[in-house]
This record gives C-alpha cells, structure tokens and sequence, in this order.
C-alpha cells in the first residue's frame, strides 16, 4: 500500500492544526527561527565532500550511506565525556529544528497545542538516548525548508528532524543519520484536472518549497512555471485560492493535503526517491554514529514499527535497511 493510501487517521481536527503552526507552545519549547537566516542549499557555500566512498551519487545506495555506530548505544549514564551528547547533557536540553505544518510527521495538535508526529517521536527517542527522559528536555525551532541547512551549519540546532531527504549535494554541507523513512514525490491537483502526471502541467504554476527537493526536482521540467514559497503549507493556500495548479513534494506531505481537501487529488506515479535521514552539524559525527546506534535498536526493539503504526494506517513495514561507509 502506498504512503497516501496510508495516511488516513483523524484528519478532519488534524489539517486545522497547518493554521496554528506558529502559535502556542509544544512538548519542550518552541520558537522560530528569523527568516533572515533562510537561504535554499544551493546557495550555502559547498564545503568538501563528507563521503568517504569514491563518490556519491543520488542514484544509487551510496547517499544514505551513513557511519557505522562505534557499538551498541551507552546508557544516558554512560556517555563519552568529550562528545557532543555529553555537551547537549551538560547544557540540558536537544535543540532541534523542526517543520510544524507536515500532517503526521511534525505538526501542532489544534487541541493540545503540542508539537506531534513520526519526525517528533523520533526526536523523543533521541533525548530519551541523551537524557533519559524527554520531559522537558526538548527546545523545538520551527524551520522551513530552506533554514535547515544554515541553521545545521550555523550551530543553531543540534538536529534537524523534518522529513529531510540525504542526498549528495547535502552531504557536502551536512550529516545524516542511516535511512529512517522512505517516501517518493509526487504531485497534487484539483479534482477536475485532467493531468495524470507533471509532465501533463507544461505552462501551469506548480508550487514547491525553496530549499526542498520538490524546487529542485521542478528544474526537471522547464516547462512548468515554477513558483516558491518559504513553507510547503503556503502552497496549500496558494492552491486554494486558484493561484497554482499543482504542488510539488514528497507524498507524506501531499497525501496530507489531499486529507484535508475534498477538490485535490494526488496523481501520477512517484517520480523520485526521498529517503529520510536525521540531520546532524557534520563536524559532529560522533553525535551520527550514537543516532545511528540508538535507530539499530529501534528497529531491533519494535520501537520504530510502533512509532510508524501510531502515525499512519495499514500494513507496517520493515524500516529501512541501514547502509554504512562513511
């Protein structure tokens, strides 16, 4: 079963949750980033090459290659002294940068005002590894697309946990965790639209976020017009109000969309692969190698199939296959 076959649970009060994305408070705390440090990857200065194989290419396994754990995952009591686990406990709180308009994956619950979802799970999971807890422990800042990377390589997040897809040109800027979700892109449109695909949108406005691979995946086809926005839930808006006729993104994104709107519709085949890592600071690979140690135990524990179940409907999957050689 597809992820937009998946995605059907308790949305008619989940999609009033996209209008409250900057407000209340969360699980730990939560602020925004300014947007003036918004900036699309392509225009962070490219550091050398994190890989440590011959290449990478986004075509085939070697871009969510990750680094091998040193071993089984320490105890909170048991932390190098020197690492940057043991520095985020010494300062009391994981600091992370997350989406909180992407239905299901990191959201605000329009009840309770907390930030929820498979990417937040995921980030309590990772203080619980620090902390041994996650009461508290937890400071959230709301990024867009586009601010991830500078707020990684700024040092303003010790992790970034917003369906964040590995590819080769990030490695060059960024680390990422082993492989902890797997979706594809694919495009939403009206009801009453005749297209079965993007190639069918040719001289229509498809929208997309700055700095996401649905931007970057539109330069595929110089057809379209293109049109950018800071959020992806901005070309929700954009969409509704008559003014694109498509959006572009990964398909937990759009299945969401297509939830919360009766007139849209997802269509086409999944034109990409978005494999989601965890991204860390890439100086910290130590804080990689322990992430990747505490993702080994939750896929052995049953941890990750639970995360996965409480988040989206039907048949659960395996988790993805940790690559490492780095």
């Amino acid at each position: 079963m597809t992820v937009r076959g998946r995605l059907q649970v308790g949305l008619a009060a989940l999609a009033t949750a996209l209008a409250l994305v900057l407000t209340g408070c969360a699980g730990g705390t939560t602020r925004a980033l300014p947007s003036a440090s918004a900036a699309s990857p392509s225009s962070v200065a490219a550091a050398p090459s994190a890989s440590l194989l011959p290449g990478c290419s986004d075509g085939n396994g070697t871009r969510v290659a990750s680094y091998r754990p040193d071993g089984p995952l320490p105890s909170p009591q048991r932390l190098p002294p020197t690492s940057t686990m043991a520095d985020i406990k010494h300062r009391g709180r994981l600091i992370v940068g997350v989406s909180a308009d992407n239905l299901l994956f990191g959201f605000r619950d329009p009840i309770t005002g907390t930030l929820e979802g498979f990417d937040i799970d995921m980030v309590d999971q990772v203080a619980k590894a620090i902390f041994g807890t996650t009461s508290d422990r937890v400071e959230y800042r709301v990024v867009t697309s586009a601010q991830r990377i500078p707020a990684l390589a700024s040092g303003q997040v010790d992790l970034v946990a917003d369906i964040m897809t590995i590819n080769c040109s990030r490695w060059t800027q960024i680390a990422f965790s082993a492989e902890y979700f797997h979706a594809g892109q694919q495009i939403l449109v009206r009801k009453d639209s005749a297209a079965a695909g993007i190639a069918d949108l040719d001289g229509k406005k498809v929208c997309s976020s700055t700095g996401s691979t649905g931007s970057e995946n539109l330069k595929k086809y110089p057809e379209v017009v293109p049109v950018l926005v800071k959020a992806i839930s901005d070309c929700m808006v954009l969409f509704q109000q008559g003014s694109v006729a498509g959006i572009i993104s990964d398909n937990t994104v759009v299945a969401g969309f297509e939830a919360q709107d009766p007139y849209a519709k997802v269509v086409g085949p999944q034109i990409t692969d978005e494999p989601y890592g965890l991204a860390i600071p890439k100086q910290n690979r130590d804080f990689v190698k322990f992430v990747n140690a505490l993702l080994a135990q939750l896929r052995a524990d049953g941890t990750w199939k639970q995360i996965y179940s409480r988040w989206i409907t039907g048949p659960v999957p395996n988790p993805p296959t940790p690559v490492y050689g780095r």
